[in-house]
């Protein structure tokens, strides 16, 4: 993201651009999304101050990576992403800056750097994530299976599933990923596997 573009200006372009070409209105997006109409159009002309809860409910409604709400398009073969650049969408206990999606062919990986302050819960969005702690200890409850993280520890999951992060050595600094395939949706998931 260039430097003197906010991510509410990407949000913005994005979202009307996503939701025109879906051709939906302002109160079809606000049906599927359960955000106010009022709300929608604020963040469409950039006067919004989104949340990741409501990028997320976003991303749900609209069947589309985060990255397609969040990214800007990037030209040549080398791309630079500073942190000073990057605006921090926060969240109830989790603060995401979202540093770039990767797209090939029908595949799309949302990369984020993820901040743990306290405790995020998700009911579940389309595809795998993986999360690599990097700093702190971090515990991550997947359907009814828990597991507590350490620096260099992964854990990745059917993000369909409904997960929960909490930091419990804090803040909790991690590198996350979403994976996500054409046809990815939210439905039923399968149960969660945990490696020893």
């Amino acid at each position: 993201m260039e430097a003197d573009e906010s991510v509410r200006d990407v949000l913005a372009a994005n979202l009307r651009r996503v939701r025109t070409a879906r051709n939906l209105s302002l109160s079809g997006l606000s049906r599927l999304s359960k955000i106010g109409k009022a709300t929608l159009s604020q963040l469409e002309s950039g006067a919004g101050n989104p949340t990741i809860e409501t990028v997320f409910s976003l991303s749900r409604a609209l069947e589309v990576p985060i990255s397609s709400l969040l990214d800007q398009p990037h030209g040549g073969g080398l791309t630079v992403v500073r942190a000073a650049d990057v605006e921090v969408l926060r969240g109830d206990g989790v603060d995401l800056r979202a540093l770039r999606g990767i797209a090939t062919g029908d595949t799309v990986v949302e990369v984020y750097d993820q901040q743990v302050r306290s405790r995020q819960e998700s009911p579940g969005h389309a595809g795998t994530e993986h999360a690599v702690v990097q700093a702190g200890r971090l515990r991550v409850r997947v359907g009814d299976h828990e597991v507590e993280l350490g620096p260099g520890d992964y854990v990745g999951f059917d993000a369909r599933l409904s997960h929960t992060y909490v930091a419990v050595e804090g803040p909790v600094r991690s590198v996350l990923l979403l994976h996500h395939t054409a046809g990815d949706r939210v439905g039923d998931a399968p149960r969660p596997h945990v490696a020893g």
